[in-house]
């Protein structure tokens, strides 16, 4: 997770909303992709930075399922970024802060739990919540 925190202080350095995440082979603790969130500088709504890191392991270990790989990200993962980690097959979700708003694990549309989702990942949230949430506060505040 402290990867993860990183990744999105440069985001926030960069005038992105401060999300991180990291994948991680599960088995061997290899860190097979890192990446923060680029919407503003791709100008790509779907640059989230779940999504790149799960295109990026995916393309690196040339598979679409990825059940061996745990993510680590610092923002409880939107409807979009949780359908991509059901599709992917992730074995593990670690997530920082939660997100009553815009969150869809343990809030919103709860993707994991729909009898329409096709894999449900082990989730833990909570890890590092405080500084998570206190980066995604910081942020905002200033651009108020």
């Amino acid at each position: 997770m402290e990867r993860a925190l990183a990744e999105a202080e440069k985001a926030a350095a960069a005038g992105e909303v401060p999300v991180g995440a990291v994948m991680v082979d599960g088995d061997s603790g290899e860190v097979l992709a890192a990446a923060h969130n680029l919407v503003e500088t791709a100008r790509d709504p779907t640059a989230h930075a779940e999504m790149l890191v799960i295109r990026a392991a995916a393309q690196r270990l040339g598979a679409k399922h990825l059940a061996a790989c745990d993510l680590y990200v610092t923002l409880e993962p939107c409807p979009m970024c949780a359908q991509a980690i059901a599709l992917a097959r992730l074995r593990r979700v670690y997530y920082g802060a939660s997100d009553p708003k815009g969150g869809s694990v343990e809030h919103g549309p709860r993707i994991f739990t729909q009898p329409t989702c096709n894999h449900r990942p082990e989730v833990y949230g909570g890890f590092e919540e405080v500084r998570a949430a206190l980066l995604l506060r910081d942020f905002f505040r200033a651009r108020r």
